[in-house]
Order: C-alpha cells, then sequence, then structure tokens
C-alpha cells in the first residue's frame, strides 16, 4: 500500500475525517489506487477516517 499516494490523493480532495463511498471509487479511479488500499488506510489512522454513504449499506 503507497501510503504517501493515499495521503497526497485525500489531501487534494480536502479528505480529513470522513469519506464517502463514492469519493473512494473516484479516487480510486484517478489515482489507480485498490480500493481495499484506500479502506485499509482509512481503517488504520488515528483517528480512523470513517467511510459514509456506502454504496453497498456496509458503512453508515
Amino acid at each position: 500500500m503507497d501510503e504517501s499516494r493515499i495521503s497526497q490523493a485525500f489531501e487534494d480532495y480536502g479528505i480529513t475525517t470522513e469519506i464517502t463511498c463514492i469519493q473512494a471509487f473516484e479516487i480510486s479511479e484517478k489515482y489507480g489506487i485498490p480500493k481495499l488500499h484506500i479502506m485499509k488506510y482509512c481503517n488504520t489512522r488515528d483517528p480512523r477516517i470513517k467511510i459514509r454513504s456506502c454504496q453497498l449499506g456496509c458503512f453508515r
């Protein structure tokens, strides 16, 4: 997982504490980062970055 690329993408999108599922998909496509890596990055931050508005209904 390339944390520096994900960190830069989040900074570009203004993401600090929450990300929507749609944003995660956009970042994955735009930066060529696997969605799983984005999810892992969100879950390993302290504090964690919350995933909101999940397209599958998994995160609320």
